[in-house]
């Protein structure tokens, strides 16, 4: 084992979460490189799909908080608009219909697992999601389905709220807007920066979304349901850490190699 490998099982969860924050250009160097190397992927037996599990380093189910300010504060300094003008471009053009991003029949389908405060979720939507989205997405080639998975976030109560709000955002198809914009935003996990201004002030800045009727869809239980299925799935598949993918293909698809490499080594 190298001297990086025993670094970073040297280190705890709540420090990786702060080197996420704090260093996110040296998780592109060393940790992402250990991460690669610690990488699995596992086939799942479903008849007529080829699929395969992908894990990566990541918040894992071992919740350890930091009790650091939000990232909300920087709304004041206009930083939040302009990621919401980041994030509008980005997605501008492309078809979703609640949680799925993308054309309803691609050769490719991912299913990224995700808890909106874990810091290695916004490392992956802030430096590979855009590419994923300009080179696969937008031309057909890939979607994208958002799916819940509590890891990063220690209360539930507070879990379940948040993952509603972006999948209400998901009944007038803004979800990818709403978690592209969270993870733009993050705090530090379990700091207590989430809260119903917080999350109002998201969905404020979210073009085109009726912000009564996202209010409204934040009680339907249904989508408390979508949230409880998405981690029954995630136990079959047996994840336990988010980022996490599942990736499956139809067809031909000669480039479902460069999107797996993509999601297990942040590159």
């Amino acid at each position: 084992m190298s001297d990086v490998e025993d670094d970073e099982q040297a280190l705890t969860s709540g420090q990786r979460s702060e080197r996420a924050y704090a260093e996110p250009e040296a998780l592109q160097g060393d940790e992402v490189d250990s991460a690669v190397r610690r990488a699995w992927m596992k086939p799942l037996g479903i008849v007529g799909v080829a699929i395969a599990l992908i894990a990566i380093a990541s918040c894992g189910s071992t919740k350890v908080g930091t009790a650091q300010p939000s990232r909300a504060q920087a709304q004041a300094t206009g930083v939040g608009r302009s990621a919401a003008a980041e994030v509008t471009a980005l997605l501008a053009g492309i078809p979703q219909h609640g949680s799925t991003l993308g054309d309803p029949s691609p050769p490719v389908t991912v299913e990224f697992f995700g808890d909106l405060q874990c810091p290695y979720c916004r490392l992956f939507t802030l430096q590979v999601l855009p590419s994923l989205i300009q080179g696969y997405v937008r031309p057909g080639k890939l979607k994208i389905e958002y799916r819940s998975l509590e890891t990063a976030t220690r209360d539930p109560e507070t879990f379940q709220i948040q993952q509603v709000a972006a999948l209400a955002a998901g009944k007038q198809n803004k979800l990818w807007e709403f978690i592209d914009l969270f993870y733009h935003e993050q705090g530090r996990e379990n700091s207590g920066y989430v809260t119903e201004h917080y999350l109002d002030e998201l969905a404020q800045q979210l073009t085109g979304l009726n912000l009564i009727a996202w209010t409204a869809a934040r009680n339907d239980t249904a989508l408390a349901n979508t949230i409880t299925s998405d981690a029954v799935a995630a136990r079959r598949a047996g994840l336990t850490s988010t980022p996490s993918f599942l990736l499956s293909t139809s067809g031909a698809a000669p480039y479902a190699s460069t999107i797996k490499k993509l999601l297990r080594g942040y590159r």
